[in-house]
């Protein structure tokens, strides 16, 4: 058996998933990226992903598609260095100053936890496996899911309020 890998792009305004590509154990994110981005419709201002995103090729295929002041929220690995990126180089920069989950904080990475409520959505109502064995069929089951879901995300959200 082999397994296979989702990647999503979500609108964290809206909750939609806006992309979605299957790829197979040999396909890591970062070569992912560009199908999902081609899949993306909307104009993108500020890409937030985790640390399997850092590297250059991400900020190369992102800025060619939309433009150099995209705001790349991606987590450098504790051992980072500056380097080339300037953005990269500024977060680095700010974690060394302020700490780790200061930065989280500052820069809005937390909202990543939007999409990992979604994935948690995908689990429970979609299920944990695919049932089709065709990785052609893998993917229309995926794409049907993703329809799915943005339709009951249309119908509404839960509403969340701190209580202290």
């Amino acid at each position: 058996k082999t397994w296979r890998k989702l990647h999503i792009g979500l609108d964290p305004d809206t909750g939609e998933i806006v992309a979605s590509e299957l790829t197979t154990e040999h396909v890591g994110d970062e070569t992912a990226l560009p199908g999902l981005l081609s899949k993306a419709d909307a104009d993108v201002a500020r890409f937030l992903a985790d640390g399997a995103y850092d590297g250059q090729g991400v900020y190369d295929c992102l800025a060619a598609k939309y433009g150099a002041d995209i705001a790349l929220i991606v987590p450098p690995p504790k051992n980072a260095v500056l380097g080339g990126n300037p953005q990269r180089d500024k977060h680095i920069g700010y974690i060394g100053e302020h700490g780790r989950m200061k930065w989280q904080t500052d820069i809005g990475y937390t909202q990543r936890s939007l999409i990992e409520a979604q994935i948690g959505r995908w689990k429970e109502v979609i299920g944990e496996s695919l049932q089709a064995r065709d990785f052609d069929n893998q993917v229309c089951e995926i794409s049907i899911g993703t329809k799915v879901l943005n339709r009951m995300t249309e119908l509404g959200r839960a509403k969340y309020e701190r209580v202290v």
